[in-house]
């Protein structure tokens, strides 16, 4: 049956089945790098003033005390079913707490990838069509030395100037909420807009640096490709070659890693999450951390895992 299947659907279940096989390795090496992590996932949670009975209690209903093989094989079952357990510090579903913050990251991730996308296709243009140029030297060297500071540094900086010396912009927070039905959100208000305005620019000025160097890498190599020659032959204006011929083929060869980027904004918004007190995933896996919320954490993990199969395949 499968012989007789064409190429293309041969291909895409190909890829699916990587997919699922690296989704399948990636749970395993965080389930059981979660085991190795020290201490008493019991102690850690109810505090070092718990009786062992209560322990005992809690290590029972979490099912702590089956053979570390039997918890994953139950955990992955349960995973493939969209059922990820329970909460240690919260006893709320682990799904209840994702879908309420996934929008939130999203959304941050989409606004800071409008900024770097275009922004970052422009600074690359300019560059490689000034190439040479105090311009071009401006532009690299700045935005080598932008993304070569630690992300938090660059969110405290702009903490520093826009909302402490200046205040344009506030510090942390999602601002005003508005309540529908399940679902609320920052978003639907202007309050909302200025408060994720610094998050969204700290994580796209991280994206945009590696963009706007394959753009003018690409531009460049473009440019001297003999189809531009034959253009500039034929009489056709700088414009016309430039933006009619040579940036429509530069931009093919960038859209894999920028979609690539577009991942790392969601795996990486954790740090800018945590500075700017942005209730998404990132700073609910930072709390679990503190807590050693382990399911949370090994799920924050696993969901991250699918966004990167998803986008490379």
């Amino acid at each position: 049956m499968a012989s007789k299947l064409s190429p293309i659907p041969k291909l895409v279940l190909r890829r699916l089945a990587i997919g699922a096989l690296t989704l399948i390795v990636v749970s395993a090496v965080i389930f059981w790098a979660v085991e190795l992590l020290p201490g008493n996932i019991a102690t850690e949670v109810l505090g070092q003033s718990a009786t062992p009975e209560t322990i005992a209690a809690f290590n029972a209903q979490f099912g702590l005390n089956d053979p570390p093989l039997w918890r994953y094989v139950s955990w992955l079952g349960n995973a493939m079913q969209g059922d990820f357990g329970q909460s240690l510090a919260t006893r709320r579903p682990i799904t209840d707490l994702i879908g309420d913050r996934a929008f939130n990251t999203f959304f941050l991730a989409g606004y800071a990838a409008l900024i770097a996308v275009p922004v970052s296709i422009l600074l690359g243009l300019i560059a490689a069509l000034y190439r040479g140029s105090l311009l071009d030297r401006w532009i690299s060297s700045s935005t080598l030395a932008v993304i070569s500071f630690p992300e938090f540094f660059v969110a405290y900086i702009l903490i520093l100037i826009f909302a402490v010396q200046l205040g344009w912009f506030p510090s942390f927070g999602r601002g005003e909420v508005v309540q529908l039905g399940w679902w609320s959100s920052g978003l639907l208000t202007a309050k909302g807009w200025h408060h994720i305005a610094m998050p969204a620019v700290t994580l796209a000025i991280f994206q945009l640096t590696l963009i706007m160097r394959l753009v003018r890498a690409e531009m460049l190599e473009v440019l001297r490709t003999d189809y531009i020659k034959f253009a500039r032959a034929r009489g056709l204006t700088n414009r016309a070659v430039h933006f009619g011929h040579a940036l429509k083929n530069t931009l093919v060869p960038v859209m894999t890693p920028t979609g690539l980027q577009l991942g790392g904004l969601i795996a990486f918004a954790i740090i800018t999450e945590t500075v700017f007190q942005w209730p998404g995933m990132g700073l609910l896996f930072i709390q679990a951390v503190t807590f050693a919320d382990i399911p949370v954490m090994a799920a924050y993990l696993c969901l991250i895992a699918l966004i990167f199969v998803v986008i490379n395949l």
